[in-house]
């Protein structure tokens, strides 16, 4: 039997190393979750701003399930055979957006490639519940590629998102070693398709992890592919590996360096940008404000 040495962590820089808060509302949000018997991408991405956002009373919520189809390198979500879809987990998510009060809400989901539609009436029946129990709240999807499937795509469009949300992860050279099945460009084309067909009356967005070993050329080069395909919005953040079985961090780019980087997006073309250590594709989401006569869609 081959055996594979583990080898430690790098030590957290200072600039990562975060104080958790205490909060009445984090517990309410655990409590809340508990009881509708929901998955966040929080809990299980191990991500590390969950104590943040739970403390404020915000979630990503993660639908069809904890298990995915895929084993990305970087990512903590359990590789599994999944479980049959939930018929009521739309309803349950609405129910926690109306009780949590959101105004912006990120819906998510693990890779459901056992399924023939990718899991996009799934997200569709979800949104439609969502958006009945919150007139007026943003809605944000966070989708895996559908493999490029033009009638997936289509099926999550049709529930009238306003942000349609879809990683790159990293830049081309990288991808092979960083993502399970996905491809550079078949992530690009998802983008492009949405934009396409919907234009304005949509927000597209991605985002890239930072510190895997890209160079600031192969970075820009992603940044300009995005928006050769007309993404609006940018997210770049700091990879943190979750378990010492992930990829390993190569580099912790400084906050100096994400600052840059950011404005570099911004000259772009970017509508809004996030860049920063901390940044997640869902943190902070609501930062974006949607004009006045888009958020009634």
């Amino acid at each position: 039997m081959i055996t594979t040495e583990l080898k430690p962590r790098a030590r957290l820089p200072e600039w990562l190393r975060l104080k958790l808060p205490t909060s009445h509302t984090f517990a309410q949000t655990r409590s809340l979750l508990d009881e509708l018997k929901l998955h966040t991408v929080c809990e299980s991405a191990k991500c590390p701003n969950h104590w943040e956002c739970w403390s404020k009373g915000t979630a990503t919520f993660m639908i069809a399930g904890n298990r995915c189809t895929r084993a990305c390198g970087f990512c903590a979500v359990t590789t599994a055979k999944p479980l049959a879809l939930e018929a009521d987990e739309p309803a349950r998510v609405a129910e926690a957006t109306r009780r949590m009060r959101l105004r912006h809400v990120v819906i998510t989901a693990v890779a459901r490639d056992d399924l023939q539609d990718g899991g996009a009436e799934h997200f569709s029946r979800t949104i439609e519940a969502v958006r009945a129990a919150n007139p007026g709240i943003v809605i944000e999807v966070l989708v895996p590629d559908f493999l490029d499937r033009d009638a997936s795509i289509e099926t999550v469009l049709s529930a009238n998102p306003h942000i349609f949300n879809h990683n790159l992860e990293t830049v081309r050279r990288l991808t092979p070693s960083v993502r399970s099945r996905a491809t550079y460009d078949r992530s690009l084309n998802v983008l492009g398709k949405v934009k396409a067909r919907r234009g304005d009356g949509v927000y597209t967005k991605s985002g890239l992890m930072l510190g895997l070993g890209e160079t600031g050329e192969e970075l820009f080069t992603a940044m300009e592919d995005l928006r050769r395909v007309g993404c609006d919005i940018l997210t770049l953040g700091q990879y943190l590996q979750p378990t010492r079985a992930h990829l390993p961090v190569v580099e912790f780019v400084s906050p100096e360096k994400f600052a840059e980087y950011g404005k570099v997006a911004e000259r772009m073309g970017f509508e809004h940008v996030a860049s920063g250590p901390m940044v997640r594709s869902s943190y902070h989401a609501d930062e974006f404000h949607l004009p006045a006569t888009r958020q009634s869609s």
